[in-house]
C-alpha cells in the first residue's frame, strides 16, 4: 500500500463518483440494511478501517451509528475531518494501518468495516490475514466484520496488457473534469493503477494530472472467505446485488 497515491487523490476523490453526495446516502442505506439483516440488532459502534475521505463513515454517522474511522492516508483523513465537521458529525478519525488496528484500539467495536475495495490494496494472502486478525481483535463477540471488494473473477487479467477504465465526466463552472484509470498488470494477480484527471476549461486550456501508485492484489472472493474464517470469524455471508460491489459479512 502506498499512502502517497491517496494523499494525491484526496482533493479529487469525489470525482470517482457520479454524485458523491448522493453516494454517501445511498451507500449508507445499503450498508445499514445489510447490517440489520446479518448482525445482532444492537449494532451501534462501527470502526471504519479504511475510511478514505469519509464516504461510508459520514453516511453511517448520519444514520445514527457511533463511528470511529481510520486510514493510512493523512491527506484523506484531513479531508474526511473537514467533511464531517461541515455536517456537524462527531467522528473520531485516526491515522492507522488496517493491519495494526489491534494496537490502536483497546475497547471492542460492534462492527469493523473496510469498503470500496480497500482490502485488495494489501499485496498477498499473508498481509490480508494480518488485517483480518486485527479486525477480529477489534470486534466484540456477537459483532463482526463487513468488507466490500471488486469481483476479480470477472476481470480479464493479462500481464503487460494495460486496461482502460473510464470513470465519470463532471460539468464544472469552468468547463468539465474527466476522470479515468489505467491498470497496468505486472502479472495475473497484481496491477498498478494510475488515475488521470483531465481538467478541460475550454479551447487550448486543458490540464492533465496523473496520480500514480495505486497497487492492487486481485484476490478472489473464495480466498477472502477462507481468510476471514481462519482469522476466527464464522457465518460468512457473500452478498450480491445490494451494494455496488460484492459484500462479505462475517460474524464473530
Amino acid at each position: 500500500m502506498r499512502p502517497d497515491y491517496y494523499d494525491d487523490l484526496a482533493p479529487y476523490y469525489h470525482y470517482i463518483y457520479g454524485d458523491w453526495e448522493s453516494s454517501l446516502k445511498r451507500q449508507a442505506l445499503a450498508l445499514d440494511g445489510i447490517i440489520k439483516d446479518v448482525f445482532e440488532p444492537q449494532i451501534q459502534t462501527i470502526l471504519d478501517a479504511a475510511c478514505g475521505i469519509g464516504t461510508q463513515s459520514i453516511g453511517l454517522a448520519e444514520l445514527g451509528y457511533q463511528v470511529t474511522a481510520s486510514d493510512f492516508s493523512a491527506a484523506a483523513l484531513l479531508r474526511a475531518r473537514k467533511e464531517a465537521k461541515r455536517r456537524g458529525l462527531q467522528i473520531d478519525f485516526q491515522e492507522a494501518d488496517m493491519r495494526q488496528l489491534g494496537n490502536e484500539h483497546q475497547e471492542p467495536f460492534d462492527l469493523v468495516i473496510a469498503c470500496d475495495n480497500a482490502v485488495p490494496h494489501l499485496p498477498d494472502d499473508q498481509e490480508i490475514s494480518r488485517a483480518f486478525q486485527a479486525f477480529f481483535r477489534c470486534t466484540r463477540p456477537g459483532g463482526g466484520c463487513l468488507i466490500t471488494v471488486r469481483d476479480y473473477s470477472r476481470l480479464e487479467r493479462r500481464a503487460n496488457r494495460p486496461k482502460l477504465l473510464p470513470r465519470h465526466v463532471h460539468q464544472t463552472a469552468e468547463g468539465r473534469v474527466v476522470l479515468t484509470d489505467v491498470w497496468d498488470f505486472a502479472d495475473h494477480d497484481h496491477y498498478q493503477a494510475t488515475t488521470y484527471l483531465i481538467d478541460d476549461r475550454g479551447r487550448n486550456d486543458v490540464q492533465v494530472k496523473a496520480i500514480r501508485g495505486g497497487s492492487y492484489y486481485c484476490v478472489e472472493l473464495p480466498t477472502l472467505i477462507l481468510l476471514l474464517r481462519e482469522a476466527g470469524f464464522d457465518q460468512v455471508h457473500e452478498i450480491h446485488d445490494r451494494y455496488f460491489q460484492p459484500v462479505l459479512a462475517a460474524v464473530r
